[in-house]
């Protein structure tokens, strides 16, 4: 389980009531929830602006594993997430948040694009594997896919690894389609990039394998940056 779940602890305590053998969540509960944590981790200027609740509700459904919700918002549960949007929108802080509604196995850890890049000059090749078939968690004496949220896909530097190229992400994300068809691995990603910049960057195969194993969830082009 990420780390991060013991910091805030479990949020449905304070939004959701247990009726019947299921939990009935109150979105607005659950945006005053993660308004007041995003305080916490983020800084006092965090705020959840009104035009975000549409995108917000789409997390939160597909994160409570809400099939009828998520179907009406177009989001197929077993599919990740690939989140768009401008500069400073909220779309890590928002998924870091959303995280907590998730249960315990499908939690994912983030893990910054730029990083991983580095890791490969460092490490070599071992790295894809580390994010792909060596992603493994352990919960409840069970062996589980790991998830992974790719952070701000798209900024990483290209890499020379004993003088070749190696598109590193593009190796993870191949991998981790794989991974995704036969064991059902989960991939969340964020990224500042439209599709034909994704495709530019990382290959018609790659961007193809996107959009089957990933459901996008898109910021309004002109959304505000929330850093500022």
């Amino acid at each position: 389980m990420p780390a991060m779940t013991k910091t805030l602890g479990n949020p449905y305590k304070e939004v959701a009531e247990f009726k019947n053998g299921m939990f009935h969540f109150s979105f607005g509960a659950s945006l005053d929830w993660m308004e007041k944590q995003g305080k916490t981790l983020f800084g006092d200027h965090f705020r959840i602006f009104t035009e975000d609740h549409p995108l917000i509700f789409k997390l939160l459904v597909y994160a409570i594993g809400d099939a009828e919700s998520s179907a009406r918002q177009g989001l197929d549960l077993s599919k990740g997430l690939l989140v768009t949007g401008p500069v400073g929108s909220g779309k890590t802080s928002f998924l870091t948040l959303v995280n907590y509604f998730f249960p315990p196995e499908k939690q994912f850890r983030v893990k910054p694009a730029r990083e991983i890049s580095f890791e490969l000059e460092q490490e070599g090749y071992k790295v894809v594997s580390r994010y792909s078939k060596g992603s493994v968690l352990f919960l409840n004496n069970r062996s589980l896919p790991m998830t992974w949220c790719f952070d701000d896909l798209g900024i990483e530097q290209p890499v020379k690894y004993f003088g070749n190229d190696c598109n590193v992400m593009a190796e993870i994300l191949l991998s981790r389609y794989d991974l995704f068809v036969s064991k059902g691995m989960l991939t969340h990603l964020t990224t500042n990039l439209s599709a034909s910049e994704l495709e530019a960057r990382y290959g018609n195969r790659v961007r193809s394998r996107m959009r089957e194993m990933l459901n996008l969830v898109a910021f309004d082009r002109n959304a505000k940056d929330k850093r500022v």
